[in-house]
């Protein structure tokens, strides 16, 4: 296959552009070229200084033609309104990375499928995916463009833990408490259902999709099919550290008014709700399809990874003096209701 990724460095796309150079396919990445390095000799770099930009987008692709293009980077309609003129002719599938967070919020039933109604009063992001999807799906019905919408949910790589509560640097910071022997914050009592899904697995139902023709006009969760309490997220995290799991709960709403952080959007909106993701529909079009990598020895190699990789432990003081001072608050709170 000849296929053009916008993008092809990040933590979904990167996974998937190792796999397919490994199976020798012919991989374009359209992008400034500032993350390739791994990749540099191995696939053809399309340099582009704004991808927004649309007369410098045509000119980069010229007459390039693609079994395959993926759109990594769209987040607006207007983006996605830009791939459809530029590419509308030149791609034989046009696949579209959505979000699962665009799913009905609050969760009308805790097993979602792509059926699920898409509704998210809380996050403006999770909309903006919502209108490129219905952007793209109309130009399907009324001009049959060869779409294919995919929705990730929690996905992971080895450079961060996937957490739910952190700050602006990632959750190195809340690794870091963890291993100070510090009480790290929890959203909830902890016991909400979630899904922590490996690049490397999401990779292999992407790459069943590409140039399938069961998935033109269709749409796709790509999940893992383990699931976890947040509970048992955080201690797996803390039994591969070798340390104590410490939890402080705190409600999702405390959290969103209390705090600098998007809490609104990423918990109340997304993490915060109880999940199960059927995915049925993908293994029906991808037969075979095995989600093998479970949470602890993803987060195994996470975490052996960062230990190794300074870059990946991105301290963040202003999220730790915060979580300190939310705790402490409520601590304070307690012994003044209780000794009142």
């Amino acid at each position: 296959m000849k296929v053009l990724f916008i993008g092809g460095t990040g933590t979904i796309s990167s996974a998937i552009t190792r796999k397919l150079i490994e199976m020798g396919e012919d991989v374009y990445l359209l992008n400034r070229g500032n993350r390739n390095s791994e990749f540099e000799g191995k696939i053809k770099h399309l340099k582009v200084n704004d991808v927004n930009d649309e007369e410098e987008l045509k000119s980069v692709i010229g007459s390039l033609k693609f079994d395959v293009i993926c759109d990594f980077i769209g987040f607006k309609k207007a983006q996605l309104e830009r791939d459809y003129r530029v590419f509308k002719d030149k791609t034989k599938q046009f696949m579209y990375i959505s979000s699962a967070s665009a799913y009905n919020k609050p969760c009308k039933d805790y097993v979602i499928t792509e059926g699920t109604a898409l509704a998210n009063p809380y996050w403006q992001y999770s909309r903006d995916k919502i209108e490129c999807e219905d952007f793209l799906m109309k130009m399907y019905r009324e001009e049959g463009f060869p779409v294919t919408i995919i929705r990730p949910s929690h996905t992971y790589c080895e450079k961060e833990v996937p957490l739910g509560v952190h700050g602006n640097n990632g959750s190195y910071q809340v690794i870091k408490r963890m291993l100070e022997g510090k009480k790290v914050i929890v959203h909830g009592d902890g016991t909400s259902l979630w899904t922590m899904t490996h690049n490397s697995d999401f990779a292999k139902g992407f790459i069943g999709l590409m140039g399938n023709p069961h998935a033109i006009g269709e749409a796709f969760q790509i999940t893992n099919d383990e699931t976890l309490t947040w509970n048992q997220i955080y201690k797996t995290v803390a039994d591969c550290l070798c340390v104590e799991f410490k939890p402080y709960y705190v409600s999702s709403e405390f959290l969103a008014k209390c705090s600098n952080y998007d809490y609104t959007g990423s918990l109340i909106g997304d993490k915060a709700n109880s999940v199960v993701f059927d995915n049925s529909k993908l293994k029906k079009a991808v037969p075979g399809l095995n989600m093998n990598v479970r949470f602890e020895q993803g987060i195994k190699m996470t975490l052996d990874y960062i230990k190794d990789h300074e870059e990946c432990q991105k301290e963040d003081p202003e999220f730790d003096a915060w979580c300190d001072k939310v705790i402490q608050a409520l601590e304070e709170a307690e012994k003044k209701i209780l000794f009142s």
